[in-house]
């Protein structure tokens, strides 16, 4: 068994969207964090726009995502097991807030423990 080792990774996100709405990146999210071997530690995400922006909201019930929560340009997410410590019912999502569609890039950064 190795020791645990200290580790940073960061990345750039693309996402398209197709004019004003919620976008979930939970998935792509999650498979850019596989690939950086962390089991512990800490996600930042930042929109990297002014007419965007990101927020953790349900991903169950298509209807709960008409009820919108409060938004900003960065989320921060603990890592435990390799994947971001979502509750049950959570979901990452950018906001596009503008009715065209826009090419938009979250900034990733993970920090923390490899096994």
């Amino acid at each position: 068994m190795t020791d645990p080792v200290f580790r940073q990774s960061s990345e750039i996100l693309t996402i398209n969207t197709d004019g004003q709405g919620l976008f979930d990146v939970t998935r792509k999210v999650e498979r850019w964090l596989e690939t950086t071997d962390i089991v512990e530690g800490v996600l930042t995400l930042f929109c990297r726009h002014t007419s965007a922006s990101l927020l953790i909201q349900e991903n169950a019930a298509p209807a709960v995502q008409r009820d919108m929560a409060l938004t900003s340009v960065s989320v921060q997410i603990p890592i435990f097991h390799g994947r971001p410590r979502l509750g049950t019912w959570q979901g990452i999502y950018l906001f596009e807030h503008r009715r065209r569609p826009h090419r938009r890039e979250i900034a990733m950064h993970a920090i923390g423990m490899t096994q």
